[in-house]
């Protein structure tokens, strides 16, 4: 998996001012949609609010990589976003996170997802490439930082 097939400058948005867990849930799910009309933003948040409700998605180190199953998609819809001010999150390491690269999937497709999440998770333990995005001030920096 490249990560550079599945991002896009459309489903990327920089410093979004967010206090919650929810609330960038609920920010991501309207980039998702915005982008394409045939999801329903209720699905797209119920289905990353259950996963998070089996474990936080919170790698560690200010990163999360929140997911989750969508019903009658056939491609990766991938969403990042970074908040302006980090946010509890629940993280393996306790920390609040302000990187977040958010993954839907097509519901069937259990191999796929584990791959472009360990190539995701990959890609973001770069140091080099964490601190690109942290100091992005631009979306064309996200995806500049990400390939």
């Amino acid at each position: 998996m490249i990560i550079s097939d599945i991002v896009s400058l459309d489903r990327t948005e920089c410093a979004v001012d967010c206090q919650s867990k929810k609330r960038i849930f609920e920010v991501i799910s309207e980039i998702a949609v915005k982008q394409r009309p045939d999801l329903d933003i209720d699905t797209v948040l119920a289905s990353m609010l259950n996963r998070e409700k089996v474990g936080s998605t919170g790698i560690g180190n200010g990163i999360a990589i929140p997911h989750g199953r969508i019903e009658g998609i056939n491609d990766i819809i991938a969403v990042v976003v970074t908040s302006e001010d980090p946010i509890n999150f629940d993280a393996i390491d306790d920390k609040p996170v302000d990187i977040f690269f958010a993954l839907l999937v097509p519901a069937e497709q259990t191999d796929a997802h584990l791959q472009t999440l360990s190539s995701i998770a990959q890609k973001l333990s770069d140091k080099s490439i964490v601190k690109a995005l942290r100091k992005a001030s631009t979306k064309d920096q996200i995806i500049a930082a990400l390939h």
